[in-house]
């Protein structure tokens, strides 16, 4: 009940207003998000591929109206990846990016307009020697982004995907890209769906992604393991196993602030850890939904609205 209310809130431009401006809000925002800036999140990316990290970025923002909105948004991914690409760090620092906010929802022109938006994007990596994933939003958007998927594919084959275990499609669509070069990122799902679409339990959601994980490991593309859950790592590394693959065939993916110790703990075993790292003015949405993921999230946050002892 609680994680629907926060998603809920994720909408709510009044709870916008005043989370963006309530005075302790920005210390416990930093926890999960980089900084607004460009020189913020490169300065957290040293930090973590100092640390035997690897990196995903995201330019945070979504719900655009316009296609200038588009427009900025992959020119700030252009950007990003010029910026990067003097770090010399390759694969291990890839970006993230949302449809959404490359025009994908602007009318019956968006899933066009998005995939031309992403195409530049995807070949300034390719030129700096990484790849492009492409977010999951809400599952209205899923064949559109699959479908965008298979055309950067056909010219930069190393592009990934993000698939969300709680929805009932999600198993076949495992199936499908469980093949050699796909790159997919397993999540379990932050966004409120019907339950029409998507498991609605808990519980049902976590058997899902068990289901979907050994599709994923069993097959020949590069599993990207995206979870805090000890339970999940534990079985991932159980399947890699099974499958006789080595760290590097599969990695693990968590996100920027959240077990920060048990990121290091892995990487120093010798898995590949990659951190999430986002970035941006638009961080609400972002923030919100990974409040409505873990009630500790949630606690952490209130707790700073109470005056010091």
């Amino acid at each position: 009940m609680l994680g629907r209310m926060l998603l809920t809130a994720s909408r709510s431009d009044r709870l916008r207003d005043f989370v963006a401006t309530a005075p302790v809000t920005r210390p416990v925002v930093d926890r999960f998000v980089a900084g607004e800036g460009l020189p913020d999140a490169l300065a957290a990316v040293r930090d973590l591929t100092d640390a035997g990290l690897d990196v995903t970025i995201d330019h945070l923002g979504e719900d655009i109206t316009d296609p200038a909105q588009a427009e900025a948004n992959r020119d700030a991914y252009l950007a990003l990846l010029a910026a990067a690409a003097p770090l010399g760090a390759g694969p291990r620092v890839e970006v993230s990016v949302k449809l959404s906010a490359f025009g994908q929802a602007l009318g019956p022109d968006g899933h066009e307009l998005a995939l031309a938006n992403v195409r530049p994007v995807c070949a300034a990596a390719a030129k700096a020697g990484t790849t492009v994933t492409l977010d999951m939003e809400d599952h209205t958007t899923v064949d559109s982004t699959l479908a965008i998927l298979d055309e950067l594919r056909k010219d930069y084959p190393g592009t990934g995907a993000v698939l969300q275990s709680y929805l009932f499609r999600t198993e076949e669509d495992c199936r499908r890209l469980a093949v050699e070069g796909s790159r997919v990122r397993l999540v379990k799902g932050a966004y409120r769906e019907p339950a029409s679409v998507a498991h609605q339990d808990r519980r049902e959601v976590d058997l899902a992604y068990v289901r979907c994980l050994k599709i994923l490991m069993a097959g020949g593309g590069h599993p990207m393991v995206a979870t805090h859950d000890p339970r999940l790592i534990a079985i991932t590394l159980d399947l890699a196993l099974r499958n006789e693959r080595v760290p590097g065939s599969y990695e693990f993916q968590m996100l920027y602030g959240i077990r920060e110790p048990e990121q290091r703990r892995l990487a120093e075993a010798g898995e590949q850890v990659r951190v999430y790292v986002p970035f941006g003015t638009d961080w609400y949405g972002y923030f919100t939904r990974r409040l409505a993921e873990r009630p500790a999230n949630v606690a952490f946050f209130l707790r700073s609205f109470l005056p010091a002892s």
